[in-house]
């Protein structure tokens, strides 16, 4: 990435236009429900849309928080149960409204579902889809294989993987293994959803149907002898224009291990929940994630990726590729209960982190997708599997207590993209519970949301749309590009970061500010506010376990 693209007046900065830090978007009705004072106080109200008061409680004084720099004072109204809409009051100081209600995240759910569709390559965005953010046909012309350069394929499709044009299969695994897990354990969350995409009138679900879109173009970066291409990028970045002005060659990078283990992990698992709706894809992803596991283990040395001289789009790059075979492995195991597959998935076992769930490091989704499917199990790793879960959870927990936001992250964790470890680790603390079947974690999975949604040390709503002072300059060039100051809604920025990697950023966020402070709504702050599809996935896993939880 880099920062010479566009000519832009800077949007002047604006700050939290309250004094109290809540949820923006609400609590449920019997959850925890907690809001920050940043400074010193003895009691609070909570006061009706009349102005009434209808809550009084006292103020807990939680103490110095290390991540924020903030001296933080806590009022608890988890007993108030009132639906409705209301202020925190304390003293002449207030919260912005919020809401009482079991429904407060499913527009939430929504949007950040359809934030997906708004990156869709390869097609035209229509206004009865897309409202006001529409766009012709994009980046359909052949793509060259970079290493030779007298092959050229066709390979249209997918999602755009963040700010950027570029489509990587690595990263778009991961964000459909997410989307695709909650579906399978929260399916009341998606019964009746219509998000209005083209297929929401056929028999599918549209969280299927729009994961079936990537799909399709993983399908297309398969090479006849199973391996798969890295990613599909031009050269360098676009400058900020929109998609289809972007006429840069296309190129396909070189087949990593990465990629392929990826692959036939996420077929695999596709063809297992779209069996029920469409038996042909289904055997389709099927054949294709048993040829490119035979590739890996034709090729069982590491091939990893960098990029080659003369581009500059994401790497993707990564140490090995053990978790990737691992959950591989899992996967074909869980698809067709042979052995093979099961020894495979148990000599990587032990050689991998077995609950890490993002883009880096995948071994927490094979492990998920082991215990869940109803082959037999290795008794000694599913138990291992489950105490790992509880274990980092425990951790997480521990974070969340001693943070006086609630959020269960230690200060490393406040790099680039640092919502999206928020997430996972909501999702973690979701995991941990299902695999031990215990109700211990659900409070600090919630509590990630709240800190996503507004109750954080600089008051944002870090999705796009989502509550009254909600990110808005995101580093997405089609949201620049369009002309419309309000962003596309349903995306979740990258968020706060210890170390702000970008020359605007640097300019921004003064030395020595703390972690969870490091944040500009600034669309030329890449490290920072830059949106990915697997940081809006994790997100939308959490909202659907709220939703499915509800009902």
């Amino acid at each position: 990435m880099d920062n010479t693209y566009f000519d832009r007046a800077r949007p002047e900065v604006t700050t939290y236009p309250a004094d109290i830090f809540i949820n923006q978007l609400g609590y449920r009705v019997n959850e925890e429900k907690r809001a920050v004072m940043p400074f010193p106080c003895d009691s609070f109200s909570i006061c009706d849309k009349s102005g009434n008061e209808v809550y009084k409680g006292e103020v807990k004084h939680s103490g110095y928080d290390e991540n924020s720099g903030d001296d933080v004072y806590t009022a608890d109204f988890s007993e108030f149960s009132e639906k409705g809409e209301y202020i925190v009051k304390c003293g002449n100081k207030k919260s912005l409204s919020f809401t009482i209600d079991d429904n407060i995240y499913d527009k939430a759910l929504d949007d950040t579902m359809k934030a997906f569709y708004y990156l869709r390559c390869g097609c035209e965005l229509k206004k009865e889809h897309a409202g006001e953010y529409t766009h012709p046909v994009c980046h359909d012309s052949l793509a060259t294989v970079w290493s030779e350069p007298d092959k050229k394929y066709e390979v249209s499709g997918g999602w755009h993987d963040a700010g950027d044009y570029g489509r990587y299969v690595t990263a778009g695994a991961v964000a459909v293994a997410h989307l695709l897990h909650s579906f399978m354990m929260f399916p009341k969350a998606y019964e009746g959803q219509k998000l209005n995409i083209p297929e929401s009138d056929n028999e599918m679900p549209d969280v299927l149907n729009e994961c079936k879109y990537e799909l399709l173009w993983f399908l297309k970066m398969q090479r006849e002898d199973g391996g798969v291409w890295h990613k599909c990028t031009t050269k360098l970045h676009a400058p900020f224009i929109m998609p289809e002005c972007d006429k840069a060659e296309l190129f396909l990078f070189d087949v990593s291990s990465m990629s392929t283990a990826d692959f036939a992990a996420v077929c695999a698992l596709a063809s297992r929940v779209y069996k029920p709706y469409d038996e042909s894809f289904s055997d389709k992803l099927y054949k294709a994630a048993e040829k490119s596991y035979s590739w890996l283990i034709e090729n069982p040395d590491f091939i990893g990726f960098k990029n080659p001289e003369g581009n500059n789009t994401g790497s993707y790059g990564e140490w090995n590729d053990r978790d990737n075979r691992y959950w591989a492995a899992a996967e074909l195991y869980a698809l067709t209960g042979e052995q093979k597959y099961h020894e495979d998935f148990i000599k990587y076992a032990g050689e991998i982190n077995r609950t890490d769930l993002g883009y880096g490091s995948v071994g927490g989704i094979g492990s998920l997708s082991y215990m869940l499917c109803d082959r037999e199990k290795n008794k000694y790793f599913s138990e291992l599997i489950k105490k790992d879960f509880k274990e980092v959870a425990e951790r997480f927990k521990e974070f969340s207590d001693t943070c006086g936001y609630g959020v269960a992250m230690h200060e490393q964790q406040y790099c680039w993209g640092s919502n999206m470890n928020v997430m996972k680790n909501a999702m973690t603390f979701i995991i941990a519970d299902h695999l031990n079947e215990t109700d211990i974690y659900g409070k600090y999975a919630a509590r990630q949301l709240h800190y996503l949604f507004g109750l954080n040390a600089l008051g944002y709503s870090y999705v796009s749309g989502s509550g009254e002072f909600s990110v808005n300059e995101l580093h997405l060039r089609p949201a620049f590009a369009d002309g419309i100051d309000k962003c596309m809604p349903g995306f979740v920025s990258g968020g706060p970061n210890r170390f702000p990697g970008d020359p605007d950023a640097k300019i921004l966020i003064e030395p020595g500010t703390k972690p969870m402070k490091s944040f500009a709504d600034d669309m030329g702050c890449y490290s920072l506010n830059e949106v990915t599809i697997y940081w809006n996935s994790p997100t939308v896993f959490t909202l659907a376990w709220v939703k499915n939880t509800k009902q």
